[in-house]
Order: structure tokens, then C-alpha cells, then sequence
């Protein structure tokens, strides 16, 4: 297979992500480098639209801003803090089991590696990269529904899960595109290029893709 031209196909991906209001967008405008925040926000996004997730966020940390406020508010209270987001009772458990685990394992400190991370409960190897990458500012690669999909569809990668497309990726991608590669793919799969028939005639990287004019869900 021919190697992708990954500067290309960044650098319209970028131009692309500050042109759209895609909700990851707004999503990823709500984060800080509070490796805390990072990590809360990023568990409570999984399985939840970016839109809700952003909203929820921004009630919860004036209330829970650190790991002490998240050690000392009731399971019941934060449980109601989060809802609508997915699964919120069992995120609200997982929450509350963070301070512990983090005392336990960590000497109280938000781990900075992926392995690490993926001993906390409720995080996934997409929650951790995202927080190596967003908190840390460390290279990571996030990979979600939408870069799995997307990177198949245009033939950079031939796997069959994220966890495929991930190793895939660290393998093809150059280090200096990792931390923005999750965004900018998931702005465009919000925007543009959609499960079911994808935009095709409005992509920007068409030219790069191995299934330009094909409309219809892998």
C-alpha cells in the first residue's frame, strides 16, 4: 500500500476543523490542562454526544474543581450532577472510586502514561490517550468510532477495531500529528464524513481517499 501523504491530509484536516463548529470543537474549547478535568471530562464523554458532555462539565467543576471536592460529595449528589450523560450512575461510582485509586497507586497524582492511566476505574485506552495527550501535552494517539472508521474508509489502515487502528497508526502516523489527529478526524466525521452516506462530493481530502464516491456505510 502506498504510503499516505499524512502533511496533505493534516493540513486540509486542519483548515477544515477551524472552519467547522463541529460539538468535538466546542468540546475540546472546554478543556483546560487541569490534568484532573482532562481525565473527568474525557470518562464522562464516552458513549455521550460532545454537546451534553460539555454542558455537564461546565455545572459539575465549579461544584467538584479537584480530587478533594470529588472524595467528599456524596455518590447520590454527583450521580445527579451528571445526568443526562451515559451511563451517569455508573460513571458517578467510577468517580467516586478515583480519589482512592489514585492515593493507592499513585501517591494521589493523575498518572501521566497510557498503561497507567488504564489502571483507573471507568478509563479506556481512548480516555487515555486523550488525557496524555490534552493534559500532558505528550504524543498520543486517541482513536475513537470516528478515526477507526474514518482511516479505514480511506485505506491509511486496514484493522478491524480502534485498538487495531490505534497500534496501526503509531506505527504509519508521524509523531508531530498524534495529539490533534483524534480532533480533527472527529470534527470531520461529525461534519462530513458520516457512517451513512458520507459527504464525498465536499470532501477535502477526496484525492487522498481510497473510496472517494463511494456513499454508503462500510
Amino acid at each position: 500500500m502506498k504510503t499516505p501523504d499524512f502533511a496533505a491530509i493534516n493540513s486540509l484536516l486542519k483548515r477544515e476543523y477551524a472552519r467547522q463548529r463541529a460539538p468535538v470543537v466546542e468540546f475540546v474549547h472546554a478543556q483546560t490542562r487541569d490534568p484532573f478535568k482532562v481525565l473527568v471530562a474525557t470518562i464522562l464523554s464516552a458513549r455521550t454526544r460532545d454537546q451534553t458532555t460539555t454542558a455537564v462539565v461546565a455545572r459539575l467543576f465549579p461544584v467538584v474543581p479537584d480530587i478533594e471536592a470529588l472524595r467528599r460529595i456524596p455518590e447520590d449528589k454527583l450521580a445527579r450532577l451528571l445526568h443526562p450523560v451515559g451511563f451517569f450512575r455508573t460513571k458517578a461510582r467510577h468517580l467516586k472510586q478515583l480519589p482512592a485509586e489514585l492515593e493507592k497507586g499513585f501517591g494521589g497524582k493523575i498518572p501521566h502514561t497510557v498503561e497507567e492511566l488504564c489502571r483507573l476505574p471507568g478509563v479506556g485506552r481512548k480516555t487515555a490517550n486523550l488525557v496524555v495527550a490534552v493534559a500532558f501535552d505528550r504524543p498520543a494517539i486517541c482513536v475513537d468510532v470516528h478515526v477507526h472508521r474514518i482511516c479505514n474508509r480511506m485505506g491509511i489502515v486496514k484493522t478491524r477495531n480502534p485498538f487495531e487502528t490505534e497500534m496501526a497508526l503509531r506505527k504509519l502516523l508521524p509523531k508531530r500529528y498524534w495529539k490533534s489527529w483524534n480532533a480533527y478526524l472527529v470534527s470531520y466525521g461529525q461534519t462530513l464524513c458520516f457512517p451513512v452516506r458520507p459527504a464525498c462530493s465536499r470532501c477535502v481530502v477526496r484525492a487522498h481517499c481510497a473510496r472517494t464516491g463511494v456513499t454508503k456505510s462500510q
